[in-house]
């Protein structure tokens, strides 16, 4: 299955109208649109890495989620299924999919906040990509938080089983990225530069696209409350 070009609806276990949706999908900027429109998964009932026929069924995803669907959607049309896992430090790692144009490289993203989203295929290398990330990838407390991006892993290199068709979370992706070599993006000199977002654009960064469910919230705030008491 690594050698082939096209996926088809055999290669990925994929139901007939799944797979029709994916052959619709046929230019980077439509799969980006798509994973706009899917609703944020916020995962109210712990974490998940879904495989891409769950993601298709709930019409939901989070950012490795909303890359594999892209990656195969990518590959359906010809194009390798590549994700790019971006590390960051006391934050979250965030996970795109790679796709090229005219010999430059683009990114295509589920986010719900503004600054991680869809890239143009303008980067000469993968270096120049995830560096585009680096001012806007910031936590809570507005550090940046950005610091390596991996080699680009080929999702052929896994059964379809386990991150198209299969029905429980598809942890070993995330193994797989999390072995992958990564690359240092800025040194600890350089850091001692860098500074916090400034008070504009910490209005701005609360934008986002999907609001958190208000259960979801309710209960951060009691785990956050059983944490003062201790």
């Amino acid at each position: 299955m690594a050698e082939k070009r096209f996926a088809r609806e055999s290669d990925l276990g994929l139901m007939g109208e799944d797979y029709a949706l994916l052959r619709r999908l046929d230019t980077p900027l439509k799969i980006q649109a798509y994973l706009h429109g899917l609703k944020q998964n916020f995962e109210a009932d712990g974490q998940t890495c879904r495989p891409v026929g769950e993601v298709l069924r709930t019409r939901r995803a989070h950012c490795i989620e909303g890359a594999m669907l892209a990656a195969a959607a990518l590959w359906v049309h010809g194009e390798p299924p590549l994700l790019l896992d971006m590390r960051a430090e006391r934050d979250f790692d965030h996970v795109v999919a790679l796709f090229r144009r005219n010999g430059r490289w683009g990114a295509i993203s589920k986010t719900n906040g503004i600054g991680l989203r869809w890239r143009d295929p303008v980067y000469r290398s993968l270096r120049e990509l995830a560096m585009s990330y680096f001012h806007e990838y910031t936590n809570r407390r507005d550090h940046k938080t950005l610091r390596e991006y991996s080699v680009p892993f080929d999702l052929r290199r896994m059964d379809t089983s386990l991150w198209v068709s299969g029905t429980k979370n598809c942890w070993d992706v995330g193994a797989k990225l999390d072995g992958l070599r990564h690359f240092r993006l800025v040194s600890g000199r350089h850091l001692k530069a860098v500074a916090r977002r400034d008070p504009f654009e910490r209005r701005l960064g609360v934008l986002l696209q999907y609001r958190k469910p208000r259960a979801l919230i309710e209960k951060q705030l009691a785990r956050l409350k059983r944490k003062r008491k201790k």
